[in-house]
């Protein structure tokens, strides 16, 4: 009975130790990844970029939680994070063939006067001019690509399924682009992410030029603008 006691003792005594030892360890990892992702925020280069990768996946919780306790803003990390995202996907981006690329751009860059109507595979831009939404359709589409108007995620998954794109371009506000980035981690489709200038449902701004950088990455096509 003593000799069970005492070993159930020192099993809990270990688990502890370990514990402790995790906790501290992840605090510390944490500490190191928000460091080093503020270096290349603040000298505009990514430094172990693959590292940095699995480091802010697996501690993400650690790190937000981190930034509430001394009242930072996390939103420069997830920033950060899309945009070494977009970067170690570079390569394998300007090798998928163009025609094996999508691009989503969300409902909410259209005019509130917007006279679009909705089918199974998005909104239907009809060239009114009073967005420049069917503008840049134009253009992506004379560069190979398919180009969805989304009204939501619902559908994007859809075209996924249906299209099976190896590529996809998605547009949105911050938070959109990083759970979209994330859902092309895991359906093994290469993401490339723009997130708007301005957030909110209707009207809302993007910086076409960074799009069309992204759109134009590996495409020397007489279509690329």
């Amino acid at each position: 009975m003593f000799f069970t006691a005492s070993l159930w003792n020192d099993l809990m005594m270990l688990i502890g130790e370990v514990t402790v030892i995790l906790i501290v360890g992840m605090l510390i990892g944490a500490v190191l990844v928000m460091i080093v992702a503020g270096l290349s925020i603040q000298n505009g280069q990514f430094y172990f970029p693959r590292l940095m990768k699995s480091g802010m996946v697996l501690l993400e919780g650690v790190i937000k939680g981190m930034c509430k306790f001394f009242g930072f803003d996390d939103t420069d990390l997830v920033q950060f994070s899309i945009k070494l995202q977009n970067m170690m996907n570079t390569k394998r981006f300007a090798e998928t063939p163009v025609e094996k690329r999508v691009i989503y751009l969300p409902q909410c860059l259209r005019s509130a006067e917007c006279p679009a109507h909705l089918t199974p595979e998005g909104l239907v831009c009809r060239r009114c001019g009073r967005c420049d939404i069917g503008r840049e359709i134009d253009a992506y589409e004379a560069m190979g690509y398919r180009v969805f108007i989304a009204p939501g995620s619902t559908l994007i998954k859809r075209m996924m399924k249906k299209y099976r794109p190896k590529a996809i371009i998605g547009i949105g506000c911050l938070m959109e682009i990083k759970e979209g980035l994330e859902l092309c981690d895991r359906a093994g489709v290469i993401g490339m992410g723009v997130v708007t200038l301005k957030d909110g449902c209707v009207e809302t701004v993007l910086n076409w030029d960074e799009l069309h950088e992204i759109a134009a990455i590996g495409i020397t096509a007489p279509g690329s603008r």
